[in-house]
């Protein structure tokens, strides 16, 4: 009998920026906000199954929409009631996943932009195919 093997990998077509500070959500979402023009809005939390013995965890979200590219910002954290997001990332307090296109300039001034606020401690590129627990990211 003949076997084919199927290859499956999960396309990440998003952008991850991991933010590090000590503000609260609300708060440095406010000063995202003023700082860059944006307007997130707080959303009903996320409900993942990735608990300890597959329990429910809860992760505050935020979005943000640039509706002439249609570029879809997601503002998450990385610490939830139960557990983090990345695990393997637990210095990164936040992410902000970038669904859709944004120009490499944009993306750019968007770093720059979020490592000027006082308060943020650092925020970097982060290439979600080197993250061992990638799929958490996909919702």
């Amino acid at each position: 009998m003949n076997r084919k093997n199927l290859k499956f990998e999960i396309d990440f077509d998003f952008i991850l920026i991991a933010l590090t500070t000590s503000l609260k959500d609300y708060r440095i979402c406010y000063l995202i906000n003023k700082s860059l023009n944006f307007n997130f809005v707080r959303e009903d939390d996320l409900k993942l199954d990735i608990g300890p013995g597959g329990s429910e965890v809860l992760f505050s979200i935020y979005h943000y929409s640039w509706e002439t590219t249609e570029t879809d910002f997601i503002f998450i954290g990385n610490k939830g009631s139960d557990g983090y997001l990345v695990p393997e990332m637990r210095e990164a307090d936040y992410f902000i996943l970038i669904k859709n296109y944004i120009d490499e300039n944009d993306l750019e001034h968007l770093i720059s932009a979020l490592n000027r606020i006082p308060e943020v401690v650092a925020a970097v590129k982060i290439e979600p195919k080197k993250i061992k627990s990638r799929e958490n990211l996909l919702f």
